[in-house]
């Protein structure tokens, strides 16, 4: 039996497959739970838990915090204990540098061309295209303003200053009976 044990071993570590075994995890604590383990918990409003073991479904049933329970999975998730080897994954990222492509109407030449300039040049270049377009929205305010002269409403013919009321009477206002 020794001998078949030690070739066991030996296979394990050869890379022979491995058995697969499908495992529950614990509502409470977030452990594994293997086949034949753990306590199945049906609450009144049938809603289902299943447990690891008894400590956890006490736990549970006294309504503690599994966040504020130093051995469960979500305290080591949330104080990020056991993440080292992640973090250190995530350091290493390559970034990716921008490249220049061409857009729509531009050619990558002249993308350079502006890239290169002074930044002078190409402030005075923005502020005469500013002058330009006030320049032609006043245009147009002043078309708009000489057109409505010419197009002069009609005169309103005005109402006299009693207008068509009746005469108020004298019969005091209130609940009539």
């Amino acid at each position: 039996e020794g001998q078949s044990r030690q070739s066991w071993l030996l296979g394990r570590r050869a890379g022979a497959a491995a058995m697969v075994v499908k495992t529950d995890t614990c509502s409470y604590s977030g452990l594994r739970i293997y086949p034949g383990h753990g306590i199945f918990y049906v609450r009144a409003d049938q809603k289902s838990f299943k447990f690891l073991n008894r400590k956890s479904k006490s736990q549970f049933l006294q309504r503690l915090n599994p966040r504020k329970i130093a051995w469960t999975q979500l305290y080591r998730r949330m104080h990020k204990k056991g993440t080292m080897e992640e973090s250190a994954r995530k350091k290493t990222r390559k970034v990716n540098k921008a490249n220049t492509k061409p857009v729509v109407g531009m050619s990558l030449d002249v993308i350079k061309a502006k890239r290169s300039q002074k930044p002078e040049v190409r402030a005075a270049a923005r502020e005469a295209a500013l002058r330009e377009v006030k320049e032609r929205n006043k245009a147009k305010q002043a078309a708009k303003k000489a057109e409505q002269k010419t197009k002069a409403p009609p005169a309103k013919a005005q109402m006299p200053k009693g207008g068509n009321k009746p005469k108020a009477s004298n019969k005091p206002k209130g609940v009539r009976r």
